[in-house]
């Protein structure tokens, strides 16, 4: 969700505020704002409502600044508007912060110690610039003690960036769940939620941990723990390319990360693959896994999704019983569990804080646990005993498409290797398998001008839509009716197809648009039969189905592929139908409203 940058160096901070402030759009948010400190240790104060475009007109060009902090901001605590967007300042203007995170005790600490300070904001973060300033007056404490006091108070998540303008060549910086990061450089030392917003700047990175405080100056990093200890880390070099983080020739990210999904199926058997041409992963995984009674996945939206896959994957080659969960359910509602559980969590970002939650308890419960992410050091990674990477490269649209199709890919070579290591008689093989899908999803988006067409005789001008399937086609229409509705704010709804007849058949109106996914070959005969089902009730069928279950009336064929590894090629049209519908509709395809990428509060 929000993000956070800050820059104290021997460079123009306020262009570099501003890139950072528009890498992390991508994030999702409704305002912005930076604050920096000029040559004459002058503050400078700047915040729009919507996007980083309008930031940058409200801010003085003739300003050179050398340190400041920024952030877009994600309502939680009051509507969006500029008294509300970050940075926030204390009633001096002495001290101004920059906050991602829910503080769930800000009204209580309000009400105890900031009666008699008149507030500016509806948010839970001014709370604390204020409550910052009212212990260096009341108590006489320095900038770092009102600080470190202050957090001892707060309950909840939080990345602060503090600045004290009567110490404007020095940067605070703390974190209690939401990720933040320092960045290192030649005479300069940086500040970020994520490391694509200042990957510009510096490839190397410090990880800043729960509970820990970083002072920066130009030339140094100070970290302390919550009881005063100094804290050495080595810093690490983030896998990210500038060049990676841009559009290229494409309209849009979403447009572009479709288009990779068959470089990243064959950049994934590249890295899983060993030596001698076969695929591999650290043996220590599969032995903790096959001792495992049950593989409980944990995930979110479409990680979720791709979960519901992957129950299959190892159900049926592995032979391993597995749950799908909801994190944000899981975490709360925490069901009887195995004597023997394996924890595999699914997180694009790695930031994910339903599913971190979750995995705070099964750390303490000492369970084993996988995360499969997209970015290396984030922080699911960090926490769970094992990782393993998706190989996708950075995703930026809010609607994930390529980290989808990773997660399944590397879940199916796991649940590959766990077979041949329990001696299943697994012939499957999955390095050639995943070749085949790779030139299954170029031959489909090569037709992404028929998918254009299709989404516009069909989806955009309908109000709702229904995507139905059985068995793993069930699970793929979970997905595909999830990224219709993200972008193109059609009311989308995935159902198995069986159970139209139990209730949902009643929303069937004239031209309503039924769109049936069949490349199961023994229940494709079924949810055909319900396709001619809603056809009878006035409903505008699609079918799209696989080569060799196919039909002359089916809209699109898909190229045939192993029959668990389908969800990999057929969601491809749904993700293009989603793109196209939004597209035509006149909607940000990227940024969709209301949604994050990365959802870094519970």
């Amino acid at each position: 969700m929000c993000g956070i940058v800050g820059y104290i160096g021997n460079k123009d901070a306020k262009e570099i505020l501003l890139n950072g402030l528009n890498t992390l759009e991508y994030r999702g948010y409704d305002s912005a704002g930076i604050y920096v400190t000029d040559d004459q240790q002058k503050g400078h104060l700047f915040k729009a409502k919507g996007r980083i475009a309008t930031l940058r007109e409200s801010v003085d060009d003739q300003v050179a600044a050398h340190s400041g902090i920024g952030h877009t901001r994600w309502a939680t605590h009051g509507v969006p508007s500029v008294e509300n967007a970050h940075p926030h300042q204390s009633n001096s203007s002495r001290f101004t912060i920059v906050h991602n995170g829910v503080i769930e005790n800000f009204a209580e600490l309000r009400d105890l110690y900031l009666t008699d300070v008149s507030l500016h904001s509806d948010t839970d973060t001014e709370i604390i610039v204020q409550l910052i300033e009212k212990l260096t007056e009341t108590e006489n404490l320095s900038t770092l003690e009102a600080f470190k006091k202050t957090l001892s108070f707060l309950k909840g998540s939080y990345a602060l960036a503090l600045v004290d303008n009567q110490e404007p060549d020095v940067l605070y910086a703390a974190k209690n769940k939401s990720p933040l990061l320092l960045g290192t450089g030649a005479g300069f030392n940086v500040i970020c939620s994520d490391a694509m917003a200042m990957i510009k700047e510096t490839k190397h990175f410090i990880e800043l941990m729960d509970g820990e405080v970083a002072v920066l100056t130009e030339e140094e990093i100070t970290i302390q723990n919550s009881e005063g200890k100094t804290i050495e880390r080595a810093s690490y070099t983030a896998e990210l390319d500038a060049d990676d983080i841009g559009k290229g020739t494409y309209p849009h990210y979403m447009a572009k990360e479709i288009d990779e999904q068959p470089a990243v199926m064959r950049k994934i058997v590249q890295h899983y693959q060993n030596e001698q041409g076969k695929l591999e992963i650290d043996p220590e995984i599969l032995d903790t896994l096959l001792q495992s009674d049950r593989i409980y996945i944990v995930a979110c939206g479409t990680s979720y999704n791709a979960g519901w896959v992957g129950k299959q994957l190892f159900e049926k080659l592995a032979h391993i019983p597995t749950e799908v969960h909801l994190a944000s359910e899981f975490g709360y509602n925490m069901p009887l569990l195995t004597e023997k559980p394996f924890f595999i969590f699914l997180s694009q970002s790695g930031e994910t804080a339903d599913s971190r939650q979750v995995l705070v308890q099964i750390n303490e419960m000492n369970y084993p646990s996988l995360t499969l992410t997209n970015v290396p050091g984030s922080t699911l990674s960090r926490e769970a005993r094992y990782t393993l990477l998706l190989q996708a490269g950075p995703e930026i649209a809010v609607a994930s498409t390529k980290a989808y199709t990773a997660q399944i890919a590397v879940m199916a070579i796991i649940a590959e290797l766990a077979a041949k290591a329990d001696g299943l008689a697994a012939d499957t093989d999955m390095m050639h398998e995943l070749g085949i899908v790779a030139s299954a999803i170029e031959s489909v988006i090569d037709d992404r001008d028929f998918f254009e067409q299709l989404s516009l005789d069909h989806l955009s001008t309908s109000r709702n839509a229904f995507y139905i399937g059985r068995g793993i086609d069930y699970y793929l229409v979970m997905e595909a009716c999830l990224k219709l509705k993200e972008v193109s704010y059609v009311q989308t709804e995935g159902f198995a197809a069986g159970e139209l007849k139990h209730g949902t058949i009643a929303l069937i109106e004239e031209n309503t648009p039924v769109i049936s996914v069949i490349t199961e070959e023994k229940t494709g005969g079924h949810t055909r039969g319900n396709a001619h089902e809603v056809v009878s009730r006035g409903a505008d069928s699609l079918i799209i189905s696989m080569e060799g279950l196919d039909q002359p009336e089916d809209a699109y064929v898909l190229p045939k592929v192993h029959p668990l590894l389908t969800p990999l090629v057929s969601v491809v049209p749904t993700q293009l139908l989603a793109y196209y519908t939004s597209l035509h509709r006149g909607n940000d395809v990227d940024k969709p409203r209301n949604l994050a990428k990365s959802v870094t509060v519970e």
